[in-house]
């Protein structure tokens, strides 16, 4: 029995999306021979996923936090709960085995001190580390010219949003393969109001209707992100599916959750860490995670 379902697995990793389909059609399920030699059984539809869509996720750090106003750190920096910031968001893609590549984009002024703090971490978990532009599209767009040519779809994080579950991530990831590119964000609830030119008092109420508030992961194919930066020409996009968008392409909406908020201010800190304890914890598999038992400074 072993030994078939040896085999089985064996074949099953080398079969294209359309062979698993044809073996398991309507999502029944696969044995899948895991790193360690033990078998589970998985979704076929989703392992089909896995083994032709390949990820690259991008994780933007270069920003100036000009609004955490904090004399030691930049927010993507900043101790969260034992461990900084950015490394929370890390954890919630190294083990996916859709992932295949982890990009960190920092900003130059930043180097020395990522480097003396975090560069040895970084290799052990196999981030690459890229250095990144004046403005955000210019940072997401040098970290685009370093993606592996294997990569079939772009997920764009930012750093500074730690509290991630698998389940929102599976749910973006799936929804970009099936349309080329879906943006994980949250219907709008609160009432909007448009300030006047003084910025004190209130212009109008904007209607709500149809209003979503984005959130990150952001994932296109890969031909598609590369299409929209060579289009933006010098527009400085406040999101990557601001740039598929103006290319003329369809992004989904995915529904995601007001836990994964972006840190903005110090105090987003406290909200942040009681948003961790309330998900899931990242499960490592790989024994040379330095962080895995949660030593910031190794």
């Amino acid at each position: 029995m072993r030994a078939a379902l040896n085999l089985l697995a064996s074949l099953a990793a080398r079969l294209s999306s359309l062979a698993l389909h044809l073996f398991a059609p309507n999502g029944r399920h696969f044995v899948k021979l895991n790193r360690d030699r033990t078998f589970s059984s998985i979704n076929s539809l989703h392992f089909a996923r896995e083994l032709v869509t390949q990820f690259a996720v991008i994780l933007a750090a270069a920003g100036k936090s000009s609004r955490f106003h904090d004399k030691n750190y930049k927010k993507p920096f900043a101790p969260l709960a034992n461990k900084p910031v950015w490394l929370h968001s890390a954890e919630r893609f190294i083990n996916r085995g859709d992932v295949k590549q982890l990009l960190l984009v920092i900003a130059p002024e930043d180097q020395e001190t990522f480097e003396s703090k975090f560069s040895a971490n970084a290799a052990i978990l196999g981030i690459e580390v890229i250095l990144g532009g004046a403005e955000r599209a210019d940072s997401i767009q040098r970290a685009l010219e370093r993606v592996r040519p294997e990569i079939t779809h772009v997920a764009v994080h930012d750093a500074a949003r730690p509290c991630l579950a698998d389940e929102w991530i599976t749910r973006v990831f799936d929804a970009a393969a099936k349309t080329g590119a879906a943006i994980l964000a949250m219907p709008v609830n609160s009432t909007l109001k448009r300030a006047d030119k003084t910025g004190q008092n209130v212009h109008e109420t904007v209607p709500r209707a149809g209003l979503w508030e984005a959130q990150t992961p952001q994932v296109f194919r890969r031909d598609w992100l590369i299409e929209a930066y060579a289009k933006r020409g010098g527009l400085a996009a406040t999101d990557d599916a601001q740039l598929v968008e103006k290319a003329g392409r369809a992004v989904a909406l995915v529904t995601g959750s007001p836990l994964n908020l972006k840190i903005t201010t110090r105090e987003d800190l406290k909200f942040a860490e009681a948003a961790l304890k309330a998900l899931p914890q990242p499960k490592f598999g790989n024994a040379m995670n330095p962080f895995s038992d949660g030593d910031m400074w190794r």
